[in-house]
């Protein structure tokens, strides 16, 4: 069942985005060379216990994972890009960190993910970044009332073919509002003019993600760590999105609005 929110309803999620956009930034300000996975997470968990927000990973125990979840941030490296299981891994220089974070707070909730680089970046690993945070606003910019599902899938998708990157169509965007995944999945490949009409109080939390070249995918024996099957560097950008009469309204969007891709 697809819920449009209210206003009030959309100010509320509102209050959560902002507070995982404040726990992304702080994230991408610790990670650095020489830094534990492990200190990460318990970083958040702090920032998440002092906030008396819910973590929307925990115990989270999916058809698709080897649940249940025991950790509050997804934190995957290089060739790892969903769903990273936190584990003691101590970074290093030039280190591809995607970090994706969801919680609630009062009963609502926002997701967002961002990919930096620890220490000294190759520039191709600032393109592929640049390419999924670019995809992520031309999707942005799509979800306007009176558009099509398929208009956000079409402008992820002509991004990643301008960039020459290859899409997976197994995970993707979805709804999201009073939990994490709520209906419709929104595809990273898809046609113009095609599937739901967009309106007003219409959530939905959009992240292209893609890897240099492949679009297979394979886990780790943890079950839940995704990476691209040949091995090729990934990235992740996402944000939580309400489509109002005025247009997109991103959520979770950090400050300032343009950061460096590299710590």
């Amino acid at each position: 069942m697809i819920e449009l929110k209210t206003p009030a309803e959309i100010e509320r999620m509102h209050v959560a985005g902002r507070f995982v956009a404040e726990v992304l930034t702080e994230v991408g300000e610790l990670a650095d060379v020489g830094v534990n996975l492990l200190d990460l997470e318990h970083h958040v968990r702090g920032m998440i216990e002092r906030r008396g927000a819910e973590s929307c990973y925990w115990d989270y125990a999916p058809s698709f994972g080897k649940g249940p979840f025991r950790n509050v941030i997804c934190l995957s490296v290089n060739d790892a890009v969903l769903h990273g299981l936190p584990h003691d891994y101590v970074l290093r220089d030039g280190d591809v960190l995607s970090a994706d974070l969801a919680v609630g707070i009062d009963g609502w909730v926002a997701d967002s993910a961002r990919t930096i680089v620890v220490g000294t970046a190759a520039e191709e690993d600032l393109r592929i970044i640049r390419a999924t945070e670019e995809a992520l606003e031309a999707g942005i910019e799509a979800a306007r009332p009176g558009n099509r599902l398929g208009d956000i899938s079409a402008a992820i998708w002509a991004v990643a073919r301008a960039h020459g990157y290859p899409v997976n169509t197994e995970f993707g965007g979805h709804g999201i509002g009073r939990t994490m995944h709520e209906d419709l999945h929104v595809s990273n490949k898809g046609r113009a003019g095609r599937g739901l009409t967009l309106r007003p109080g219409l959530t939905l939390a959009l992240e292209p993600w893609f890897a240099r070249t492949t679009d297979r995918i394979v886990y780790d024996p943890d079950g839940w760590t995704i990476r691209s099957a040949d091995g090729s560097r990934t990235a992740h950008s996402e944000h939580t999105v309400a489509i109002t009469e005025d247009g997109p309204l991103v959520l979770t969007r950090r400050r300032p609005e343009a950061e460096p891709a590299t710590t």
